[in-house]
């Protein structure tokens, strides 16, 4: 069965790349620009029933801090990993993300998009592989 990813990102040529490359591996992946209210996002999100969310953290609309705490305080969405994939690099931003229960955290300017996806596979590969065998 296939893995489900929710991305929310406004970057429209980030998002058609992240898109595109992810469905080529194999995975399901629905997205949002963030360009809705909050409540309709997380709604969307929980109908999804996604395994991953990649989330951008400055959105137009949205605030992408307030999107992680509505997914991780949410009964229906708690256990599902967040990969923040942001411009912000400051220590107080991945402190503040990590706090609301970020999983991961990722800077853009430190990768392509084909490293990014390189990198989130291995992640979710790894954390399958120690499920397994626990």
């Amino acid at each position: 069965m296939s893995k489900k990813i929710f991305i929310i990102e406004d970057d429209i040529n980030l998002l058609s790349g992240l898109q595109a490359k992810l469905r080529v591996d194999g995975f399901l992946v629905e997205t949002s620009s963030g360009n809705c209210g909050i409540n309709e996002l997380v709604n969307n999100i929980k109908l999804s029933k996604p395994d991953y969310i990649i989330l951008d953290l400055i959105l137009p609309c949205l605030d992408g801090f307030e999107i992680l705490k509505s997914v991780k305080s949410g009964k229906d969405l708690q256990g599902v990993p967040v990969f923040i994939f942001t411009n912000l690099s400051d220590e107080d931003t991945r402190s503040r993300s990590k706090k609301l229960g970020a999983d991961y955290y990722f800077i853009k300017d430190d990768f392509m998009i084909d490293d990014f996806v390189l990198k989130f596979k291995k992640i979710i590969s790894n954390k399958e592989r120690a499920t397994r065998n626990a």
